[in-house]
């Protein structure tokens, strides 16, 4: 079984750190630095934006 490929970009996930204020963490530590409420956050964040985006191609 191969490695699963991440449903997020590399690109997208900095953003969401960004964003929610942890890019710093991320920056100098990597990844497994962040708290585990940062990670539930930025997967509630990304979920948001996608319905977002879901509800604006329905509506055009």
């Amino acid at each position: 079984m191969g490695r699963r490929r991440g449903v997020m970009s590399e690109n997208f996930k900095y953003e969401l750190a960004k964003d929610l204020g942890f890019y710093e963490t991320v920056k100098n530590e990597g990844w497994g630095a962040i708290k585990s409420r940062d990670a539930g956050n930025m997967v509630k964040r990304a979920i948001e934006l996608a319905e977002l985006q879901l509800s604006k191609n329905t509506n055009d």
